[in-house]
C-alpha cells in the first residue's frame, strides 16, 4: 500500500493542473456562450494566457477540453478557433434536445413538480424582453431549458446538456434579428410552465416537442442563409 500511496502523491501536481485547466475552460465556455468570442474567432494563446495569468500548457489543456465539447476546433498550422456550426450540426443538436428534454418531461413522476427554477427563468425572459435586451432573452431561454432538464435530478444529464446548450449558442450568435427569433417563445415557455403547474405532464411533453420542432425550423431558416452567404 505504501508504494501505491507514493505513486498517488506523485500525481498531485497533475491534479492541480487539471483543476486549473477546468477552471479556465469554465471561463472560456462562458465567454464563448456570451458571444465575447464569436464563431470563427482565432484564440490567441499569448493574449488569453496573459489575461488569465495561466501557463501555455494549462491553456492548451483547456482548449483540448473545449474542443472535445465541440466548442473549439484546431486547424493545423493555423491555431485554435471558435467553431462555426454547419446546418447539419444545428439539426443534430435539436435532435439531441428533443430526445433528452422530452424524455425528462415524460419521466416526471406524480405532481406537484419543483418548478421554482423554471418560473424564475420565465420571469427573467419577460423582464429582459421589457428592457429590449434580446441577448438577455436568449440567455433566459437557455436558462429555462436547463432548468427543465434539471427536473430529471441527474447531474450527468445536466452536465451533458450544459455542453449541448453551449454549442447551440454558437448558432444564436450569428442571428441578425434575435427579437424575431426569441420573442415567440416567451409565451410558449410560460405556457409549458403553466401546464406543468397543473400537472398535465403528457400535454407539456407534446407542447415541448412542437416547440422544439418550430424552434429548429425558425433557426435553420435564418442560420442557413447566413452560413450559405459566407457569414459569420
Amino acid at each position: 500500500m505504501a508504494a501505491e500511496l507514493t505513486g498517488l502523491a506523485d500525481d498531485r501536481a497533475l491534479l492541480g493542473r487539471t483543476s486549473t485547466a477546468e477552471r479556465v475552460s469554465d471561463i472560456l465556455r462562458s465567454r464563448i456562450a456570451e458571444g465575447f468570442f464569436p464563431p470563427g474567432t482565432r484564440l490567441s494563446e499569448d493574449s488569453i494566457g496573459g489575461a488569465l495569468g495561466v501557463s501555455r500548457n494549462t491553456l492548451r489543456e483547456s482548449f483540448r477540453l473545449l474542443t472535445h465539447e465541440r466548442l473549439l476546433v484546431h486547424e493545423l498550422n493555423r491555431g485554435v478557433f471558435v467553431r462555426v456550426l454547419t446546418v447539419e450540426d444545428v439539426e443534430d443538436i435539436y435532435r439531441t434536445r428533443r430526445l433528452v428534454e422530452c424524455a425528462v418531461v415524460r419521466g416526471l413522476g406524480a405532481p406537484p413538480y419543483g418548478l421554482d427554477g423554471l418560473a424564475e427563468a420565465v420571469a427573467e425572459g419577460q423582464r429582459k424582453a421589457r428592457e429590449g435586451d434580446w441577448k438577455g432573452v436568449s440567455t433566459a431561454n437557455i436558462h429555462f431549458h436547463r432548468e427543465l432538464v434539471a427536473l430529471a435530478g441527474s447531474a450527468r444529464t445536466d452536465e451533458f446538456m450544459r455542453s449541448v446548450f453551449a454549442e447551440l449558442r454558437l448558432a444564436f450568435h450569428v442571428v441578425d434579428n434575435p427579437r424575431k427569433l426569441y420573442e415567440p417563445y416567451l409565451a410558449r415557455n410560460l405556457l409549458i410552465l403553466q401546464t406543468l403547474q397543473t400537472g398535465e405532464r403528457d400535454k407539456a411533453e407534446q407542447m415541448l416537442a412542437a416547440y422544439l420542432d418550430d424552434s429548429l425550423q425558425g433557426l435553420i431558416a435564418v442560420y442557413g442563409r447566413r452560413v450559405e452567404g459566407g457569414a459569420p
